[in-house]
């Protein structure tokens, strides 16, 4: 958005397309007032931060910019609304914001917003209204994408973490490193302006503690990631196995509903089936694949060939495998195949049917199916019993021990921002250790600070800016 464009005034519906009890028409910049003023009649005059009951106008005239109306009170209506006014510099984008909450009917909602354009407003582009804030310094650039994850959110532990984001959680943890670090440019700074004096103003062993300060809370803000990208972006497992091992009614119970279909008969899923769940606030896309049967393939109808094939690629794509196999069968060569498939992978063996087995030999069947690093578990699809430890071992599995904790990175630009000023501070050290000149350090040090600085936005070029604010939607 160029300096020019701040100025215009800028109109959106803010909900989402399609028929609802609400829906919100926006208008923010220098003329929002006084057209709003001609789109509806205020029972009472607007005033900052109040809501007021209004008349949607059938056409466009007669208001003030004071919010008195002018308007015969025999004038065609065509709805009612809530109009909220909010007046610079106290709104979200510190310029004058109108929002016209009116029925929502894709109909007046589109009227609305038609008028508005005609009465100068132009349409807002993609995210214009958060990059406004953004840009007079209401929000800094995590907060801004907040509001997106806090859209986009699909799980209450997504919205929770887009809401801390938003709060300011991340931006604080950060605060404290760019102090430091700015601290530290500044003695090594001062030190070369006082060089001719001959006073070692900044000793190598200072820069170095400074430095050591600074690595251990980078490197756990780097480490946030894990957890972070998790609950933001979640991941994929897939259930694979030879037919009839229960991977369906396994599928079932996690989901906790009847999704897919279950029969006795070997070959019943011959497509992936998804469905995304929910474990401990990550969400988790499960694809439930075809059975495993290797051999005889021109015996096999084709539906199930290509079932066969799809589950290859769930496979191979999946962050996570569950290898179910039939505790009352010992393993076979097909288990072993899949077993050996998933040696090098994040992957649990699940030994369903455990209600079947009567014996000692389940025990022995995981203990023989179970290898260095995968887990096994026994389940009954039928009876629900291991569900809940298996669960568990999902969502261990999949954050990898890794605690929630507030201010966590969640999306690749942060990360990418933060491994940048680990690895410039690294470099900064291993300087400082070998006598290189302050100058050079310094160089090191910016290139930290920069990192930093474009995590939260200080420095952040307009392409990368126009690039994130196009991912939100129009309206917000």
């Amino acid at each position: 958005m160029t300096a020019g464009a701040a100025t215009e005034t800028i109109a959106a519906v803010s909900t989402p397309p399609g028929r609802s009890g609400i829906g919100i028409v926006r208008l923010s910049g220098p003329q929002a007032l006084a057209i709003s003023l001609q789109l509806v009649n205020p029972h009472q005059p607007l005033e900052h931060g109040h809501a007021r009951l209004a008349d949607v106008l059938d056409a466009g005239d007669g208001e003030t910019s004071s919010g008195e109306s002018t308007r015969d009170a025999e004038s065609p209506l065509i709805d009612e609304a809530l109009v909220t006014f909010f007046a610079a510099p106290n709104s979200y984008t510190s310029d004058d914001l109108v929002e016209i909450a009116a029925h929502g009917s894709p109909v007046i909602l589109e009227f609305l917003l038609r008028r508005a354009l005609e009465l100068g407003a132009r349409l807002a582009e993609p995210g214009e209204f958060t990059e406004r804030a953004f840009l007079a310094g209401r929000l800094d650039l995590i907060q801004a994408e907040a509001v997106r994850d806090l859209i986009d959110a699909q799980t209450l532990t997504q919205a929770r973490q887009a809401a801390s984001q938003m709060g300011g959680a991340l931006s604080r943890r950060v605060a404290p490193l760019k102090q430091s670090l700015v601290e530290l440019i500044a003695l090594l700074e001062a030190g070369i302006d006082f060089a001719e004096d001959d006073l070692d103003v900044t000793p190598q062993a200072e820069i170095a503690r400074r430095i050591g300060e600074l690595a251990p809370p980078l490197a756990a803000l780097e480490a946030s990631f894990s957890r972070g990208r998790l609950v933001h972006d979640g991941l994929t497992l897939a259930i694979v196995g030879r037919p009839n091992v229960g991977k369906s009614s396994l599928f079932n119970r996690l989901v906790e509903r009847d999704r897919a279909i279950v029969t006795a008969s070997p070959g019943t899923t011959r497509d992936l089936v998804t469905e995304r769940i929910s474990l401990g606030g990550i969400p988790i896309e499960l694809v439930d694949t075809a059975g495993f049967r290797e051999g005889a393939q021109e015996l096999l109808e084709e539906a199930e060939q290509l079932g066969i094939r799809r589950s290859h690629e769930a496979l191979a794509e999946a962050a996570i495998v569950l290898v179910v196999l039939d505790a009352t069968q010992s393993l076979n060569a097909e288990d072993r195949r899949l077993l050996a498939a998933v040696e090098d992978r994040a992957a649990i063996v699940v030994m369903n049917k455990h209600d079947l087995v009567k014996d000692a030999a389940a025990a022995a069947r995981i203990e023989e199916a179970a290898s260095p690093g995968i887990v096994a578990f026994s389940t009954s699809a039928f009876t629900g019993e291991g569900i809940a430890g298996l669960r568990e071992g999902i969502l261990t599995l999949a954050t990898g021990g890794a605690a929630a904790e507030p201010g966590m990175l969640t999306n690749l630009r942060q990360h990418q921002a933060v491994a940048t000023a680990t690895g410039a501070l690294a470099d900064a050290a291993k300087a400082n250790a070998g006598g290189i000149p302050h100058e050079m350090i310094l160089l090191d040090l910016y290139r930290a600070l920069w990192a930093l600085d474009s995590l939260t936005g200080q420095t952040t070029p307009d392409d990368i800016l126009n690039l994130i604010f196009s991912t939100f939607c129009i309206g917000k």
